[in-house]
């Protein structure tokens, strides 16, 4: 629904559910989906199994460094554009 152009709100009066809810769900969702498009296997839930395939560490950790830099430098704008920094 929210790629046919509906709003959070409207997604939430259709199913009952609150703003926060839908929220939290298209957050996961669009993390998700970044993860896939970063080649990253998303986990299966529980314990791995003993014969389970090695996940990429690297490929992870390469994910995770670009967040983060994104991260701090939106922080940095954020601060110059305040007059903080």
């Amino acid at each position: 629904m929210r790629k046919e152009g509906a709003t959070r709100q409207e997604i939430a009066d259709r199913f009952g559910l609150s703003k926060a809810q839908i929220k939290g769900w298209i957050n996961r969702y669009n993390r998700k989906q970044a993860k896939l498009e970063a080649g990253i296997v998303p986990r299966t839930k529980g314990r791995p199994r003993k014969d389970a395939a090695p996940r990429d560490v690297v490929r992870e950790q390469a994910y995770e460094i670009e967040r983060l830099r994104m991260e701090n430098k939106l922080l940095r704008d954020f601060l110059r554009f305040t007059g903080r920094k």
